[in-house]
């Protein structure tokens, strides 16, 4: 049996899609006999914006160390099987058809997540796969988050924090960080990214209310960018790095960050500057400032075009992409156009604000096949409201010919606003 098929029935067992609470997995987990307490070392990683390519940087980096890394992500691009990658490898078919059918007879048809199941069903796949390293990305949040039933922590990493999924999180950054910083272990090393002031003074609360020692972006840690490298700073030492391999200004932050993380761990998964050298170049995270290279899309590309792709969907994503947009604009790289598709639990005002001197035209589009999509009438009307000229599209293909209508003109198109209208977009375009 296909997994996408355990998968569909395994999507009946809760009324819920998100529900969060430990009880159920770690009822579950009970049951197949605790993988999650045979698991090794775990770097566990939250945030609200970057938490993905700080995994993928410090995976790059434990890798070019010939460490074997598991790693758990969340969401998928294109097939669920890339959020389980074992020892290096995305998990097979058999592998997860496998561990799948095991929690769901375990189970017994009580009221469980997909994503509580399929993370079980994660934990027992690591538990029988050697590795020295798990690289554990946190789904929602981070104290009720069904990752947190794991107790192997080697280090805790927050990345930037910032409003989003507030009807799960709170409705203020003091709310959400608590959640985040709900992670932290007593005496486990916590590695803390970029953080406004607010988010920052919880976290720290948290990390010196259970003893977690602190190594803080901006005092602990920090990264300057230069036209040909990356400096890093670790405590009174400076590291000389390339300039990383994903796109945009806000990767120092990111790359840094996963520096620290793989400082702080080096007493027990090694790794020196060479291995973060090797690390930011050979990083790989689809859909994030994404160069699309080839498929049908980009052929329709004229010459002088360029075709992007990026996940990002909350108001601080749109500041950071836009501010990569504007570096377009410096290069004088021709029009700018946004092809735009968001769910309706975003707010599109507070993303697309960002973006009001650097985009020429917005063309919006529902995500298809997403029930939770936003309108391309409702999100054309949110980018007028922010000052951006913008019209509704049929599809991708739609408002990509709407976005060439000048064969004379050159420039960039970044199709953007949600990672479920980039898996789509890569799933059309190999």
């Amino acid at each position: 049996m296909a997994p996408d098929t355990i998968l569909e029935r395994l999507s009946r067992l809760h009324p819920k899609a998100i529900d969060l609470s430990l009880d159920r997995i770690q009822e579950l987990l009970d049951d197949l006999g605790n993988p999650e307490r045979r698991l090794p070392p775990v770097v566990h990683v939250a945030g609200t914006n970057g938490k993905g390519s700080v995994v993928a940087y410090l995976r790059a980096i434990l890798e070019a160390a010939g460490h074997r890394v598991h790693v758990y992500t969340s969401p998928h691009l294109v097939k669920f099987n890339e959020r389980v990658v074992l020892a290096g490898s995305e998990i097979s078919d058999v592998a997860f058809t496998e561990v799948l059918e095991e929690c769901e007879q375990v189970n017994a048809a009580r009221p469980i997540t997909l994503f509580e199941i399929t993370t079980a069903a994660a934990l027992l796949a690591f538990s029988r796969t050697p590795a020295d390293v798990l690289l554990l990305e946190v789904g929602l949040g981070g104290r009720l988050d069904t990752t947190n039933v794991v107790n192997a922590q080697i280090a805790s990493v927050i990345t930037p924090v910032s409003m989003d999924h507030m009807s799960f999180l709170g409705d203020t950054i003091q709310k959400i960080a608590f959640e985040k910083a709900g992670i932290l272990r007593p005496l486990v090393p916590a590695v803390i990214g970029p953080q406004g002031h607010a988010a920052r003074a919880v976290i720290e609360e948290r990390a010196g209310a259970i003893g977690a020692p602190m190594t803080r972006w901006a005092a602990e840690f920090g990264a300057q960018r230069y036209a040909g490298h990356l400096e890093v700073r670790l405590g009174d030492t400076v590291h000389k790095l390339p300039i990383p391999a994903l796109p945009g200004a806000h990767q120092s932050a990111n790359a840094a960050t996963a520096v620290a993380a793989a400082s702080v761990i080096a007493p027990l998964v090694p790794s020196g500057p060479e291995h973060w050298a090797q690390g930011l170049l050979d990083v790989r995270w689809p859909a994030r400032l994404q160069l699309l290279s080839h498929g049908p899309l980009v052929e329709r590309m004229p010459d002088g075009w360029s075709l992007w792709l990026d996940g990002g969907h909350n108001a601080d994503a749109g500041q950071v992409i836009a501010a990569h947009l504007a570096d377009w604009r410096v290069d004088g790289a021709g029009r700018v156009i946004l092809i735009l598709g968001m769910l309706n639990s975003k707010e599109p005002a507070d993303y697309l604000r960002p973006f009001q001197e650097v985009v020429d035209l917005v063309l919006t589009v529902a995500i298809p096949g997403e029930p939770n999509a936003l309108s391309a009438r409702d999100l054309a009307e949110a980018a007028r409201s922010v000052g951006l000229k913008a019209m509704a599209a049929r599809n991708v293909e739609d408002a990509l010919t709407s976005a060439l209508t000048d064969p004379s003109a050159s420039g960039h198109v970044l199709i953007g606003g949600s990672l479920y209208l980039a898996g789509t977009v890569l799933r059309e375009n190999g």
